[in-house]
């Protein structure tokens, strides 16, 4: 279980946002009931959790549940473009999890592809055509071990499995596959921008009324096409290193692998991928000591493991959505 290193949070905020990765649009007073305490209270601890943490709640859709392909990028750039190269790619809605490493000149992302086409575009197109990217390395993400609508706060346990399943939203019957419809678009661009955006502004947003907006977003949510995530500063919580992991298996235990890393309460996303190594893994930590002991110990003690590569972020350019450099 991680313990919260914090001088300016304490255990009630690190309670606020595991409520909010459960149910991101749950209301303050629903969330005040099951934590015990008044809803002026969580609005106040939210209000500074988005001014001093970072915090914002978005939609994401999810690639895997609507059958997207995804891929990590790694692009090695001349030192002095790599920020601008990055701040350029965090400005595109097909991308998420930007990071500056190597001594500032490789940039690490995610892509997420919106339509037929998004990847080519970047991949085959923008990106080739670049002066100062001299290199481009892509692997597709193959199968999702953790992260997505499992947030790493949960990892805290700061709630008791009967608070969260106090705060769950209930799933309505009949919820159907994940998939969006091309209707969906204003609502889902307005959750983009606010996943807390009340139903008379998503109603204003999208021209629907507000009862077919809330059955839409329910049948989304309970289908899995779309998940509310939060994004937030980890340093607040006393982690301020983040690190990438490129892990090579024997194939055999590629599974085992990632299945095991999961559970380590370090790993904030795990995924196997197609490419050099096999599973990629965002570790969180506090500091480069916690970084050589996760390696020495956790990783190094899987079975399967024959080799890791380690990159430190020198800075996190974008998240879930672009705010501007950081």
């Amino acid at each position: 279980m991680l313990e919260l290193e914090s001088d300016t949070l304490d255990q009630l905020d690190v309670q606020l946002l595991c409520a909010l990765e459960v149910d991101g649009r749950a209301s303050f007073s629903r969330i005040a009931a099951v934590l015990g305490v008044s809803d002026q209270t969580i609005a106040r601890r939210y209000r500074r959790l988005c001014a001093e943490a970072g915090l914002r709640v978005v939609a994401v859709r999810d690639a895997d549940r609507l059958g997207q392909d995804q891929w990590m990028l790694r692009l090695r750039c001349a030192p002095d473009s790599a920020t601008v190269i990055a701040d350029a790619l965090a400005k595109r809605p097909d991308t998420a999890w930007i990071g500056l490493a190597s001594g500032g000149t490789e940039i690490v992302c995610m892509t997420r592809p919106r339509h037929p086409g998004d990847h080519d575009d970047l991949l085959l197109g923008k990106l080739p055509r670049t002066p100062s990217v001299v290199e481009i390395r892509a692997q597709q993400l193959l199968h999702r071990f953790y992260g997505g609508p499992n947030g790493w706060v949960q990892k805290f346990r700061a709630l008791s499995q009967e608070q969260v399943a106090a705060l769950r939203p209930p799933s309505p019957e009949g919820d159907g596959p994940a998939r969006l419809e091309p209707e969906d678009a204003p609502l889902l661009a307005a959750l983009e921008r606010d996943g807390r955006a009340t139903y008379p502004e998503l109603q204003r947003a999208t021209g629907r009324s507000e009862s077919s907006v809330k059955r839409r977003l329910a049948a989304l949510i309970a289908s899995g096409a779309v998940y509310i995530d939060v994004e937030y500063r980890s340093e607040v919580l006393g982690y301020p290193m983040t690190a990438l992991l490129w892990i090579t298996t024997a194939p055999a235990a590629m599974h085992s692998v990632g299945e095991a890393l999961a559970g380590h309460e370090e790993v904030a996303f795990a995924a196997a991928t197609a490419g050099p190594s096999h599973v990629v893994v965002t570790a969180v930590l506090r500091d480069t000591a916690g970084l050589y002991g996760y390696l020495s110990g956790p990783v190094g003690r899987l079975d399967g493991v024959q080799h890791v590569e380690a990159m430190p972020f020198l800075r996190r350019v974008k998240q879930l959505t672009y705010q501007g450099s950081r």
